[in-house]
C-alpha cells in the first residue's frame, strides 16, 4: 500500500545520498527494531472480532493490513538475499498473488496473525544484520525502476511500519510518532513522491528546518507545520478533526501515498 505507484518518474539514485538512512543507517536500524517492538505490543491486544473489522484503508480489515506488513517483511529480505544474482528478482511474484496471498491470509485467528507478524519482522531484522559488516552500497529494486540502496531498507522498512500502525486503528495516530522518526519517514516520503503530477506545486517547510519541492511544476504553495503532521497529511493519514487540518491544502481526492 505505501510503495510507489507505478509511472511516477524515479528521483535520481544520487538523491538517496541525503536521506538520513545513507549515513546512520544504524541508528534507524534500531529504531525501525523500537517501532515494530511498539507496534507488536499493540497488536496482541487485537481480539478475533476486532481483527476482522474495518481498518483505515478503504477496503481492508486489520488483519488485510497486518498480512500486507508480514508479507512486506518477507519481500525485502528476498531481493536483500538476491541482491547478488543476475536475474531481476522482484518484491512480490505478482500482483495477483500478493493480493491473494493477503486475502488468504487474512482469514486467519488472531493468535496466527500476531506470529506472522513477529517472526516475519524477527526475519528481516536478522537479514539485514549483515549490514553491519558490509560496504556494500549496492542497489535493490522495490518496484519496476524504483531503486534503492541497500543501506535504506531499514528506513524503508520503518515508513511501512509506522504507517500502517496508523492504518491498523488500534490507538497510534499521526501525533504518536517519535520526532526524530517523524523527520526521518517525512524525508524518505517526500523523496519517493517527488514530482508526482497528481499532487498540487507544494513547498513543503516543516518546524525542524526540513524543506522540499513537491509536486507539479509551477509556482508551489508554502505547507509548514511539524513533522509529524505533514507526513500524515502527506499520507493521506491526517484524521478529519485534527487541529491543523483545517489551515492545510487540499490534497487530490482519495489520495494516499
Amino acid at each position: 500500500m505505501c510503495a510507489a505507484k507505478r509511472g511516477i518518474a524515479v528521483p535520481a539514485v544520487e538523491q538517496q545520498l541525503r536521506l538520513p538512512g545513507a549515513t546512520d543507517f544504524r541508528v534507524v536500524r534500531q529504531r525501525k527494531l523500537e517501532a515494530t517492538q511498539r507496534l507488536l505490543g499493540d497488536t496482541i491486544a487485537i481480539d478475533e472480532t476486532a481483527w476482522q473489522q474495518p481498518s483505515l484503508l478503504p477496503g481492508w480489515t486489520r488483519a488485510h493490513v497486518a498480512v500486507h506488513l508480514a508479507r512486506n517483511a518477507d519481500a525485502l529480505v528476498r531481493i536483500f538475499d538476491a541482491r547478488f544474482s543476475l536475474l531481476p528478482t522482484p518484491m512480490y511474484v505478482s500482483e495477483s498473488e500478493r493480493v491473494y496471498d493477503i486475502e488468504r491470509g487474512s482469514e486467519r485467528s488472531a493468535l496466527d496473525l500476531q506470529i506472522d507478524l513477529d517472526t516475519s519482522a524477527g526475519r528481516l531484522h536478522r537479514c539485514l544484520d549483515e549490514l553491519e559488516t558490509t560496504d556494500d552500497h549496492g542497489l535493490v529494486e522495490l518496484s519496476p525502476g524504483r531503486m534503492l540502496r541497500l543501506d535504506l531498507l531499514p528506513l524503508a522498512r520503518l515508513r511501512e511500519v509506522v504507517l500502517h500502525h496508523i492504518d491498523l486503528d488500534c490507538g497510534f495516530m499521526v501525533d504518536d510518532i517519535d520526532d526524530d522518526i517523524a523527520r526521518w519517514v517525512l524525508e524518505w516520503t517526500c523523496y519517493w513522491i517527488g514530482e508526482d503530477p497528481r499532487l498540487p506545486a507544494l513547498q513543503i517547510e516543516s518546524t525542524s528546518s526540513f524543506h522540499a519541492r513537491l509536486g507539479r511544476s509551477g509556482r508551489p504553495v508554502a505547507v509548514g507545520e511539524t513533522d509529524a503532521v505533514l507526513l500524515g497529511w502527506l499520507t493521506g493519514r491526517l484524521p478529519e478533526g485534527h487541529s491543523a487540518a483545517s489551515h492545510l491544502p487540499e490534497l487530490p481526492k482519495g489520495w494516499r501515498a
